[in-house]
């Protein structure tokens, strides 16, 4: 399953985004990919441990985190840290694909969702879209600033080439509660099918009341806390 989420449409917020991002210093971006990641990935990583990264990292950890769509869709056990990405001149990220466990001691962790949050205007720079390849077939995502794409981490999925301007998303994982994709967009559906019928029954509908036990217990049976 792979989602366009709003995540952040409010304007002043992308202002403050757009004027943390200037205050950004970067790195090669191949410090943080893996062996065989490193020889297709062309780009640069914000530093995020100084006072303008966490800044920025505060700003965006909100509307990703709590973002009642992402929650009902991921079933998030646990967020990775984010990284900031430039992609300018030509660089992209080749095909590859997450791997499987990130981090390190406690903060070790499974990559069962990838998601990408677009910063900058597409009209802003040429190229740069995210392709994701999914039971054989190419999705290919341009975002306008503050749109989340949430996607499996186990597709293959690449970023093609900047030819002009500058392309800058955050991006980040997330291991599930529910580490089986089938049965979290299962859940996924039926939490839709819950929103809907609550907005057109009786709070206390029988209905209601049985769809919230049945959710409940495919949580018990399911759920990896």
């Amino acid at each position: 399953m792979i989602l366009s989420i709003q995540a952040i449409d409010d304007p002043q917020t992308l202002a403050v985004i757009a004027d943390q991002i200037a205050a950004l210093s970067w790195e090669d971006g191949r410090a943080t990919a893996g062996k065989v990641a490193g020889h297709v990935k062309v780009n640069h990583q914000a530093i995020m441990s100084d006072a303008p990264g966490q800044a920025l990292r505060q700003t965006v950890l909100g509307p990703i985190t709590e973002n009642s769509v992402l929650r009902a869709a991921a079933q998030p056990r646990r967020f990775s840290h984010f990284l900031v990405s430039k992609t300018q001149d030509g660089g992209h990220y080749g095909a590859h694909i997450d791997n499987a466990l990130m981090g390190q001691g406690d903060a070790r962790m499974r990559s069962d969702l990838s998601f990408t949050l677009f910063l900058s205007d597409p009209s802003s720079y040429d190229g740069g879209e995210l392709v994701i390849q999914n039971a054989g077939v190419e999705q290919r995502v341009k975002g306008e600033p503050g749109t989340l794409i949430l996607y499996p981490s186990s597709t293959i999925h690449e970023v093609t080439p900047v030819t002009s301007g500058k392309r800058i998303v955050c991006i980040g994982w997330i291991e599930s509660l529910i580490a089986d994709g089938a049965k979290r967009e299962l859940l996924f559906d039926m939490e839709n099918l819950r929103v809907t019928l609550r907005a057109a029954m009786p709070v206390d509908a029988p209905e209601l009341l049985m769809l919230d036990k049945t959710i409940a217990n495919l949580m018990r049976m399911w759920a990896q806390p």
